[in-house]
């Protein structure tokens, strides 16, 4: 089994797009694909509607998602080949919740790849790439914390002379593949490649 974390600074990054290629670029492996959200006060984590409920009913959700429209982020998923797909939503800070549905899924599952960081705090993944745009000012206090654990960096507008976001450094990634992307396509060749050439690192071993 391989696992497979793709995270991002910021919303709007093209976290959706990444794990959507990486799963065309690679039908044969049969991917499960998972999306975490969080949402903040007053927003039901089963619905996603807003809420001013603090049960505990209301804290998290997995939903498995079947509608192959491609309007939805997890329904493309499903629509660029995923086996199984499935939307974690819970409260802020309440992801531990929901770890143990998380952890049976993984089980269940040939290949699971993610898109999420916070899941960086519970699993330990095969791979774990991060989506940077230099042009995005916002950066999540969960991507800061765990860039430093990325096998990758995929850069959008990196032709700029420096990104726009502040007090950031990148100096725990230098020595990080880094691949630099003008969307579309989000997955490259040369990304593709990388994720699969680490898959194989981790299959087992004939004999």
């Amino acid at each position: 089994m391989a696992i497979v974390i793709i995270g991002g600074h910021s919303r709007s990054v093209g976290k959706t797009s990444v794990v959507a290629g990486l799963i065309s670029a690679m039908p044969q492996i049969h991917w499960t694909a998972l999306k975490v959200t969080q949402y903040g006060h007053g927003v039901c984590s089963a619905d996603g509607a807003p809420c001013n409920c603090a049960s505990d009913d209301h804290s998290w959700a997995v939903t498995e998602e079947r509608d192959r429209s491609g309007e939805s982020d997890t329904s493309r998923f499903l629509v660029a080949g995923a086996a199984k797909v499935y939307w974690v939503r819970t409260r802020q800070g309440m992801l531990a919740e929901a770890m143990p549905r998380i952890r049976q899924i993984i089980i269940e599952s040939e290949n699971i790849i993610f898109e999420s960081n916070s899941l960086m705090k519970f699993i330990r993944p095969d791979i774990y790439m991060t989506v940077l745009d230099f042009a995005n000012p916002d950066f999540k206090a969960s991507a800061r914390e765990y860039i430093d654990r990325a096998d990758a960096l995929i850069l959008q507008h990196a032709n700029l002379s420096s990104p726009v976001w502040q007090g950031v450094s990148l100096k725990p990634a230098t020595r990080k593949p880094v691949f630099r992307i003008a969307p579309p396509p989000y997955v490259t060749e040369e990304i593709a490649a990388f994720v699969r050439n680490r898959i194989a690192d981790f299959a087992p071993k004939a004999g």
